[in-house]
């Protein structure tokens, strides 16, 4: 509740009260009279600001490099929201469908109710977030103006006035504006509707001020001219790299996550994020990782100043290189997956990286389980019996065969028609009771089989062959030997 001359109005209501007919700018004399047990608390800006710079700097730590507060247009409204520059960061967790699905879920679990949108421009965000239909809006690249067209023209950040005039004329989507000369609407309400337009299109930048984390461990540079060549941005991302390796060998520590942002002209912002696989100090190889996505990041009519953060560190110990050991360019010559590992993903690459530890299960498909490229699994303790090329899904067959125990002596797969040669089987393997249910009965019998071309397979008929409690007592290929 604020105080608007004498009157006292409504803020900001929450879910409950907006049920009962309860709006922000209602006057607390009429909620009461709608909701005669309403609880009001006073409203202090200050306050809401400082919650939203702790989230803030949360934001700024696990989702994107270049975090504000959302205060209006040119920062002259209060304090409602937080904006994320997620370009350069969406790919660290599949995306930006699977980075808005994180986010509020930690959000709802820390007890925050949430309105997310994503989309070409921060207005589009803005109005989806605040007028949109779903409480999490993903638009995809290209269709922010067709995501607002069914919005409100209130959802343009207008002064009041000018959405009450717009509403008097009949206006009051905002796709009815797309296709009206321009020129007209300026006369009539002024330059802030054209600017609120032309943002929500992105034909107009918006800039605003993001927040700095002074705990964060980051090193930057300002210059007294802006620069944009490529080469100039590289060489000052190396200089970078070198000051934040000196802080992290003092800290004892490598960084698991880079973020670069450069602070442009138009007091706009371009940075990207890097997920390290393991904790990395060593200059060359930092800037080397940066370099594989450094085109990405637009320096618009040039930049003023960089900064290079690393806002997820690990311990790491000093490590002492083996002599003789040293490579052509005189860096230590044992492998370095990591190094791979991070140089797939810094340039898109490697979607999915992953390596297979063995899993105890009798069943093939269950046998083993897809961990980190560089965790190391344990020693196996249990290893199912199989070809080297398993099938990721046992593909049916056609076949003849006699029941219950002969081989097949012909069967047909993609297409082609095999004759079998020679068979060796079955042998039986049994469903786990203790993981499916409708696996208490489950029977199946493997075979690997030689065509007459030599070419060998592993084929199984689920059940028994006599009981239908067993399978369906049907013929599956699972995999191939070589």
């Amino acid at each position: 509740m604020r105080s608007d001359g004498g009157r006292r109005l409504l803020a900001c209501v929450d879910d409950r009260a907006r049920h009962c007919g309860l709006a922000p700018g209602m006057t607390a004399v009429r909620a009461h009279a709608l909701a005669p047990g309403l609880a009001l608390a006073d409203h202090d800006p200050a306050a809401d600001r400082e919650a939203l710079e702790t989230v803030g700097l949360w934001l700024l730590r696990r989702y994107s490099p270049v975090v504000g507060i959302d205060d209006g247009i040119d920062g002259e409204g209060e304090a409602d929201g937080l904006r994320l520059d997620i370009a350069g960061s969406a790919h660290l967790f599949g995306g930006e469908v699977r980075l808005v699905a994180d986010l509020a879920a930690r959000l709802a679990r820390s007890g925050f109710a949430a309105r997310v949108a994503v989309a070409d421009t921060a207005g589009a965000a803005h109005a989806l977030a605040r007028f949109g239909s779903s409480g999490t809006v993903v638009v995809p690249p290209g269709e922010a103006l067709a995501a607002l067209a069914g919005l409100p023209v209130a959802a343009l950040r207008l002064p009041p006035a000018a959405v009450e005039g717009l509403e008097r004329m009949g206006l009051v989507r905002i796709g009815q504006l797309y296709g009206m000369p321009r020129a007209p609407l300026v006369r009539r309400f002024g330059e802030a509707l054209a600017c609120c337009l032309d943002r929500a299109a992105g034909v107009r930048a918006e800039p605003f001020t993001r927040l700095d984390n002074p705990e964060l461990l980051a090193v930057r540079r300002r210059f007294a001219e802006p620069i944009a060549a490529p080469g100039q941005i590289l060489h000052q991302v190396q200089s970078l790299c070198a000051r934040l390796a000196d802080r992290l060998a003092a800290a004892g520590a490598g960084a698991r996550r880079l973020d670069l942002v450069c602070g442009r002209v138009d007091r706009s912002h371009a940075g990207l994020s890097l997920g390290l696989s393991a904790p990395v100090r060593d200059p060359r190889r930092l800037s080397a990782l940066l370099r594989e996505r450094l085109a990405l990041v637009d320096p618009g009519f040039g930049v003023e100043d960089i900064q290079l953060a690393a806002p997820q560190t690990e311990a790491m110990a000093q490590a002492q290189i083996r002599l003789g050991a040293r490579g052509a360019d005189g860096t230590d010559g044992r492998a370095d997956l990591a190094m791979l590992v991070d140089r797939l993903h810094a340039s898109g690459k490697a979607r999915r990286l992953f390596r297979l530890a063995a899993r105890e299960s009798d069943l093939p498909e269950r046998s083993f389980v897809r961990v980190d490229a560089l965790t190391r699994p344990p020693p196996a303790t249990f290893a199912a019996a199989g070809p080297v090329r398993l099938l990721a899904h046992p593909e049916p067959v056609s076949t003849l065969a006699l029941l219950p125990d002969y081989p097949p002596r012909r069967f047909a797969w993609r297409g082609h028609t095999h004759d079998v040669r020679h068979a060796d089987g079955p042998e039986r393997i049994y469903g786990e009771w203790w993981r499916a249910a409708d696996e208490g009965d489950a029977v199946r019998d493997y075979f690997i089989v030689e065509d007459t071309a030599g070419h060998r397979f592993w084929l199984f008929r689920a059940g028994d062959g006599e009981h239908g409690e067993t399978g369906p007592q049907r013929w599956f290929i699972h995999g191939l030997f070589g």
